[in-house]
């Protein structure tokens, strides 16, 4: 079964990779349309930014960004994802149509594993070391994908023991989110480790500051120059068993995928 693709819908002026690309509300929904119609599966809309060294922004700021856009592609048909740590934020987004609810704080800041066991919506849950502003100060770990997993074995259990379903929950090993290069190597290298939780394994990797550790050239400073590296990561990924991508270029993304598939799938030689 080809990996599903999970479409990145950024209504931020501060996004790593996009930052302002789709700011305000009529831009983010015209991006979430052009991604489903390129093969976006999911869209995952969200309106803070949770780039290394981002600062929060108040509940308020952040509904008013992102109720607009949920509510129109979510009345589009299309399956749509809130990217978002706020419980209010949440029940919001459900509320307007999302149907994931998608935590780099795995569910547990105030009130988000009640609000995501009652709305009914699938969660899935991201491991990160310390918050957006300080979690790349040297970061440290035993080891760290038996950390990664270990954390995330927990926030299972955390949301099982709420009344989530396993058929709910997804988890993210959160690529760059309190992790230095070798760190981000190590769970790319062994994230199969990951997959006896039994949950399906979503990889955010798209354009992220590691490619560009590694590359040579324009990659390097920006990240929009990083889509070879994004999608040697990301094939990395589906054959240790990731099963969603999180991606900015989807079309781009689903060709590497239709290749990758149809050389995986070729009959013996003739």
């Amino acid at each position: 079964m080809r990996p599903l693709i999970m479409g990145v819908v950024n209504v931020t002026p501060d996004s790593f990779s996009d930052g302002g690309d789709a700011y305000d509300a009529q831009s983010a929904i015209t991006h979430g349309r052009k991604l489903a119609a390129d093969g976006a599966d999911i869209l995952d809309i969200g309106g803070e930014s949770t780039r290394p060294g981002a600062s929060p922004i108040s509940v308020d700021k952040e509904i008013d960004r992102v109720l607009p856009v949920i509510s129109a592609l979510a009345d589009d048909g299309f399956l749509i994802s809130v990217d978002t740590r706020n419980s209010a934020v949440m029940a919001a987004a459900v509320e307007a149509g999302a149907k994931i609810i998608n935590d780099v704080s795995a569910l547990e800041g105030e009130g988000s594993l009640e609000v995501a066991a009652s709305s009914g919506a699938s969660v899935i849950l991201m491991h990160k070391l310390g918050d957006p502003g300080t979690m790349q100060a040297a970061p440290v770990y035993a080891n760290v994908t038996r950390d990664v997993r270990a954390y995330l074995a927990g926030r299972i259990q955390a949301c099982e023991d709420a009344g989530l379903g396993l058929d709910r929950i997804a988890v993210d090993p959160g690529i760059g989110f309190g992790k230095d290069l070798d760190h981000n190597l190590a769970l790319l290298a062994h994230l199969d480790a990951l997959t006896d939780l039994q949950v399906p394994l979503v990889l955010g990797v798209s354009r992220k500051s590691f490619i560009g550790r590694l590359s040579a050239g324009a990659g390097r400073k920006n990240a929009k120059e990083r889509l070879g590296g994004s999608l040697a990561a990301a094939l990395a990924g589906v054959t240790r068993g990731a099963s969603i991508l999180r991606v900015h270029d989807v079309a781009q993304t689903r060709q590497a995928l239709d290749v990758w598939a149809a050389i995986d799938h070729a009959s013996p030689a003739l």
